[in-house]
């Protein structure tokens, strides 16, 4: 993995590691259709309308969920390809798990 792809699903992981923002995640994935108006995803949470904008302006940056405006309401979806991509990083590391043909100089076992 390089530092750049290090980097990008380090944001990724940070901003589900909140535990608003991964019930967010979770409150958007399950909804029917697959999408979900902002005022539907407040109405489950006792903190102030901005601040659920806030989580959800660190879900969208970090690629997690998109958005579309519709007249006046704003719709968010779950990005499929982008939770592929975490859980994808997460398995390729734990099959990697002791493989004799690493190449990192640190590893003992790319010497």
């Amino acid at each position: 993995m390089t530092a750049a792809e290090a980097a990008d699903l380090a944001a990724a992981f940070k901003a589900l590691a909140d535990p608003v923002r991964l019930r967010i995640a979770s409150i958007v994935a399950c909804c029917p259709g697959g999408e979900v108006r902002m005022g539907e995803i407040a109405a489950e949470f006792s903190v102030s309308g901005p601040t659920i904008s806030h989580h959800l302006r660190k879900l969208r940056e970090a690629g997690v969920l998109s958005s579309e405006r519709r007249a006046n309401e704003v719709y968010y979806q779950v990005r499929s390809d982008r939770l592929d991509a975490l859980i994808g990083q997460l398995s390729a590391m734990k099959a990697m798990g002791g493989q004799e043909s690493c190449t990192v100089p640190a590893c003992p076992a790319a010497g």
